[in-house]
């Protein structure tokens, strides 16, 4: 019911919200070969020295074998420090101190000394107590400690001399390039666990939306109701008021819905479900109805004969024609929830879809619930479970080869026609997002996951980015393909 056409909208919106936000460790770049005052050289050997240092520090098991160097015995108070243990999981981090194995026993001799005088300072006994560990506070605690220990300590001076390049402006520049890395941290885990949270969060507020458009018409239903008691409750009521035609409240889809359990289940489970939550909710079934009362299609239906099929029908049309494009239901939407205006074609969809099989048997299949009455099958939130975990897979998918993912569409840009550095990123959100559905769902075929993502390009980013979408999954399905990593075919 939230089909994949909604979920792979909802997961490209939260990638573009969480990779946009999401920052790691910003490595400092190394000096071209060549380039670079000494100065800049000895500022960046010390700055990888750092590094080294804050993982030893940190209880951190550094790979590399023998030149790894030894473990130590750290206090308990470094091991829980988060800052050491996100360094070593960081992909950058691994790959730049493979590539400098040699750095990393250079620490070992000194490092008894340097764990003394740390345990001594001001900054370490501030946390020596400390039960939990806040990132924020454990990245301040290493600023303070590379800045007031490490940088005045005697022992980390004399280990550095051993290059015989070094000096102490570079010692200087290196500590503050270490500051610079630890600054741009953010725990990504964090962000990271918020936007699955905002993904799973947008799917079940759709299917509150659904849920919400079968009640809208009760709810509607129930305000002519009391319009029509009133009336008979005047002063002075007119025959007209005191014999009102019935139909519209006695309608019986509004009464299938009204009973149905499902409905009334799910809205005592989850109020923002109920449209009477929703915001403005009192104006918008007024106007709702004031509109559908003004219009032909009311008056037609209020003088025609009363059957089942009849009052299926007119509710479908005026959901239809009347209320799904309405400003009034468009505003309500938009202040209550941020994801429901993007959602409203598909769930208004589903729910006419619903309506239409009012009094239809049902299809006696996993994909539909019957309530008791046995007139309204309400769909369930997915329609299997491999729907229910498409997206959070997806989304997995995305963020663990991104990078992988990127390298891909590089090679497929024209650099006469786009710059990659100034691709649109929700272009580029969209691309990774289509080549994780292509390379991991071989089910899949190669044209669905294209034209999905070409019309999500068309729906949420630039003009031109339709065409460009398709021109660079065609080409990277044909290289997929030639390299035996999918078989499938455009």
């Amino acid at each position: 019911m939230i089909n994949r056409s909604l979920i792979r909208i909802k997961t490209v919106q939260i990638l573009y919200s969480y990779l946009l936000s999401r920052s790691d460790f910003r490595l400092e770049a190394a000096p071209e070969a060549g380039e670079g005052s000494r100065d800049q050289q000895i500022a960046y050997s010390v700055y990888l020295d750092m590094l080294v240092l804050l993982l030893k520090l940190s209880g951190v098991a550094l790979r590399g074998g023998a030149a790894a160097g030894r473990r130590f015995d750290v206090p308990v108070a470094l091991t829980k420090n988060l800052v050491g243990k996100a360094l070593a999981e960081d992909s950058e981090v691994i790959a730049l101190l493979a590539r400098n194995t040699d750095r990393l026993a250079v620490w070992d001799s000194a490092m008894p000394e340097i764990m003394r005088t740390i345990e001594n300072s001001a900054a370490y006994k501030a946390i020596a107590g400390k039960r939990k560990h806040e990132l924020s506070e454990d990245v301040r605690f290493w600023i303070t400690i590379f800045n007031t220990v490490i940088r005045k300590s005697h022992t980390v001076e004399r280990v550095l001399r051993r290059d015989d390049n070094f000096s102490h402006l570079g010692f200087e520049n290196g500590i503050d390039m270490l500051g610079r890395t630890l600054n741009s941290f953010d725990d990504s885990r964090a962000t990271y666990r918020n936007a699955r949270e905002a993904l799973n969060r947008s799917l079940e507020l759709a299917y509150d939306l659904y849920i919400g458009l079968l009640r809208l018409p009760v709810d509607i239903t129930d305000l002519r109701d009391r319009q029509i008691d009133a009336a008979k409750h005047k002063y002075l009521p007119t025959h007209e008021d005191l014999n009102p035609n019935m139909r519209l409240v006695d309608n019986l889809l509004v009464e299938a819905l009204r009973q149905n359990d499902r409905i009334n289940d799910y809205i005592q489970e989850h109020p923002g479900a109920n449209p009477l939550n929703w915001r403005d909710a009192d104006l918008m079934v007024k106007r709702l109805l004031d509109s559908i009362m003004e219009s032909d299609l009311y008056h037609n239906y209020m003088e025609s004969e009363s059957t089942p099929e009849e009052d299926g029908e007119f509710w479908r049309e005026v959901m239809r024609t009347i209320v799904i494009p309405s400003d009034e239901l468009a505003e309500s939407l938009e202040s209550t929830a941020i994801y429901w205006n993007d959602d409203i074609h598909i769930m208004g969809t589903f729910a006419l879809k619903t309506m239409r099989r009012f009094y239809a048997l049902p299809d006696n299949d996993d994909n539909e619930t019957t309530d008791d009455t046995g007139h309204i099958c309400v769909m369930p939130k997915f329609m299997n479970r491999q729907d229910e975990a498409f997206g959070a897979e997806l989304f997995q998918y995305v963020v663990d080869n991104r990078e992988k993912y990127r390298d891909i569409v590089d090679r497929f840009i024209d650099s006469k026609q786009w710059d990659s550095e100034r691709l649109a990123f929700m272009d580029l959100v969209i691309l990774m997002t289509a080549l994780a559905e292509i390379i991991n769902y071989p089910s899949i075929p190669a044209a669905v996951s294209l034209n999905e993502y070409i019309e999500i390009a068309n729906d949420y980013s630039t003009p031109k980015s339709g065409v460009f979408i398709n021109g660079i999954l065609s080409s990277a399905i044909k290289m997929l393909r030639e390299e035996g990593i999918i078989s499938k075919q455009l």
